[in-house]
């Protein structure tokens, strides 16, 4: 038998780099505290939290100088000691204090004691037969009892709140059946479910041949307990269906699974198909849950009693034991970066966790990322194409219309004659339409036609978008929201014109033009409140609406049947961004929305309004030819030395005002010179470094300078990196964050 060790080396739950480290505390005698425990400790003259990061027989220091651990905070570790060792590793990535990583490991409520098991007041009959005849005959001056007894025959368990419809205030009556040894009465947990409505368990499809080849190698895998695959299947083509088939191979093994989506509009469908095969076995975890829900999913999984999890980003750091299977769906995503601090990759934390846990991973999309293809074609994964759609459905017909040649016929609408010919159709036959603007908002800047002047945030240097709804102009980085102004603020001028075109206009216009049709629109703004995305999913899967206005939330994922038209009202919005992976987001949102008419019977059609139709990512995205972009764009890349050929890094700097956060990038920047004249070794990684203002320049009332760094893809980058970080980890008079590759160069 081990000896109880007498010391736990404990973390306190405190995100500041001054106690970063591991604190030595008493185990009281008969206390159990395995490693990933959450504790209560004295911590100066304060109690915190703090987590069991490991144990010792001997401390440092003598024992009148170490303080006892006051008491666990739950029955269990809340931390598996795998999530432990993925938070040291993400604490060392994110260059950031451990409590912060430990922190993503579970719910953010817990902390504080801010969430807690919900309990309700429920009773029992222990008595049956002659014994229960016995007891209601001895009640025959009680007809409340009597009546109670009678409601509690079948033996379960009745919720008091239930047994009060029929019975008035029934728990005094309910007490003394207990004294008497009748019945039994207690708390009894009640779980939040997010889902509550189990739908019926559905049969299995029979499965394509690409099905089967794809599953013919991941399953192998799943029982070497090692492998990664790239699952390049078009729109339409089943790819669910694997996912499915892969999970339930994994739960044969006695292992567990996680299913990440990129968008929570997405979630529901998924838990929906994977509910319907695996019943209550599936569980669901995402920021739209409510702080109850959330607590008791993560439970549910803490303690096996759902072994399949599906979510967004942070489902990532589910408490799966013996997980055997990560897939990514929709793995070309940039929502799998967290841009918070801690900012880590979903796609990065699922392979380092599968590596570790000895599982598989999954990655799929019908547009891989530039950087998935190029690996699957060195060999770092393994390539599962899926060509064609199921039950061999074509790919929906696309028409590209330049609208430059609308224009110089007159047409100076946001829809094209084309395209609303196709509305006009779609809508005479009952079918439905799908409409997608990737900006969200009336319209995107409100200009003064006598000087100019574009009316811009006070706290982020970014122009206003014109919300119809609420009659308000709003900042979508900061949320700052002011009335229109009667006149211009640098002209006074009565002339203010509204300018661009977002997604409650394109809404406003289909109304107008379709009366007595419904339709809903799905963005940023209409999604905020708990619920509300699943309710504008199924309203328009019900066929109730049949037009959904949407920005890319409507682009990747969701299967309608009855969606035959689509339309990319302005394809070049993420064209013309100052980015150099505009040209692949534009062709992956392109051919993703495209592929969301025709996938049931009815044939599908799709028009892409563009004033750049020669560009290559329009032309690849109509022919749906992955191929043939990445061949052009992977030539791009390597050209103009550009990810998966170099690095590009920068130190973000933000401070209150611009003079401090340029000395900041100035003082950064000197620093940087000076390693290169220290490593001369270094100039032929570094290929140029430069200081400069960010291209948003304030946001949030912070200004905003930066340190950009363009660096070979080499081992010996990795030393450049690891100084960069030091110098990030410095006291600076503001904050300065490392960021390798952003998601945004803004």
């Amino acid at each position: 038998m081990s000896q109880i060790p007498r010391y736990a080396q404990v973390i306190v739950d405190i995100a500041h780099a001054d106690v970063d480290r591991v604190f030595t505390y008493a185990i009281p005698q008969g206390m159990a505290l395995p490693i990933g425990t959450r504790v209560e400790v004295p911590f100066g003259r304060q109690v915190k939290e703090g987590y069991v990061l490991g144990h010792a027989d001997t401390a440092d220091l003598p024992d009148s100088k170490i303080r006892d651990i006051i008491r666990p905070l739950e029955e269990y570790p809340a931390l598996l000691p795998q999530l432990v060792a993925l938070a040291r590793e993400l604490s060392q990535s994110a260059h950031c204090p451990l409590a912060e990583t430990l922190r993503l490991m579970i719910p953010a409520q817990m902390r504080g004691g801010r969430v807690r098991v919900k309990t309700e007041k429920a009773a029992q009959l222990l008595v049956s037969g002659e014994e229960m005849a016995q007891a209601r005959a001895a009640q025959s001056r009680a007809p409340k009892r009597r009546l109670l007894i009678d409601l509690m025959a079948d033996g379960q368990v009745h919720p008091v709140s239930e047994l009060a419809l029929l019975v008035r205030s029934p728990l005094e009556a309910l007490r003394v059946l207990e004294e008497a040894g009748i019945a039994r009465v207690f708390d009894r947990e009640v779980l939040r479910a997010p889902y509550p409505d189990t739908p019926a368990r559905e049969q299995d499809p029979v499965l394509t041949p690409a099905q089967q080849e794809a599953l013919g190698e991941i399953v192998p895998a799943l029982k070497r307990r090692e492998g990664a695959f790239l699952l390049h299947g078009v729109t339409g083509s089943g790819k669910t269906e694997v996912y499915i088939r892969a999970v339930r191979e994994c739960l044969c093994m006695g292992l567990g699974a996680i299913v990440l989506v990129p968008e929570i509009v997405l979630t529901p469908q998924m838990v929906s198909w994977f509910r319907a095969r695996f019943q209550n076995e599936a569980a669901v975890l995402h920021s739209r849950l409510s702080a109850g829900e959330r607590f008791d999913e993560w439970r549910r999984i803490r303690q096996g009693a759902a072994r399949v999890v599906i979510g967004a980003r942070s489902a990532v750091f589910a408490p799966v034991d013996d997980l055997g299977l990560i897939i990514v769906d929709e793995e070309h995503e940039g929502s799998y970066l967290s841009e918070r601090v801690p900012q880590y990759d979903a796609r990065e934390v699922a392979h380092s966790r599968a590596r570790r846990e000895g599982a598989v991973v999954l990655m799929a999309s019908a547009t891989p990322s530039i950087l998935s293809f190029a690996k699957a074609q060195r060999g770092d994964y393994t390539l599962l194409e899926m060509p064609e759609r199921v039950n061999g459905l074509p790919l929906p017909e696309v028409t590209v219309v330049d609208m430059r040649e609308e224009l110089r016929l007159g047409n100076k609408g946001m829809f094209s004659t084309v395209l609303l010919e196709e509305l006009d159709h779609c809508m005479a036959q009952g079918q439905q339409a799908m409409l997608f603007i990737n900006r969200r908002g009336y319209a995107p800047s409100v200009v003064c036609r006598r000087c100019g002047h574009t009316m811009g945030c006070t706290a982020c240097d970014v122009s206003l978008t014109w919300h119809a709804w609420d009659s308000r102009l709003h900042c979508h980085y900061c949320g700052q929201t002011s009335p229109m102004p009667e006149r211009c603020p640098q002209c006074a001028s009565p002339y203010l014109r509204t300018c661009g075109v977002g997604t409650q206009r394109v809404e406003e216009e289909v109304a107008r033009r379709y009366p007595n049709v419904e339709v809903v629109r799905v963005d940023n703004d209409t999604t905020t409140l708990k619920d509300s995305h699943r309710e504008l999913i199924n309203r328009f899967r019900s066929g109730k609406a049949r037009i959904m206005v949407g920005t890319q939330m409507i682009a990747k994922g969701l299967d309608f049947p009855q969606v035959t038209l689509v339309g990319a009202v302005l394809a070049d919005l993420s064209l013309n961004l100052p980015d150099f992976r505009s040209a692949e987001r534009s062709f992956q949102l392109l051919t993703q929305v495209a592929g969301r008419a025709g996938r049931a019977d009815k044939p599908g059609r799709v028009v892409i309004q563009t004033y750049q139709p020669e560009h290559y990512a329009v032309v690849a995205a109509a022919g749906q030819d992955y191929r043939s972009f990445f061949g052009v764009e992977f030539a791009r890349r390597r050209r103009d030395l550009y990810p998966p050929f170099t690095m590009l890094v920068r130190l973000l700097c933000q401070a209150k005002d611009e003079q401090t956060a340029r000395g900041i990038s100035a003082g950064i920047y000197a620093r940087v010179e000076r390693l290169m004249e220290e490593n001369p070794g270094w100039k032929r990684r570094v290929l140029f470094y430069r200081e400069d203002e960010a291209p948003i320049r304030r946001i949030m009332g912070r200004a905003r300078a930066q340190v950009f760094l363009k660096l070979l893809v080499h081992p010996d980058s990795e030393q450049v990196l690891k100084a960069l970080q030091e110098i990030a980890k410095q006291d600076w008079p503001g904050e300065v964050a490392l960021e390798i590759d952003p998601a945004s160069l803004a």
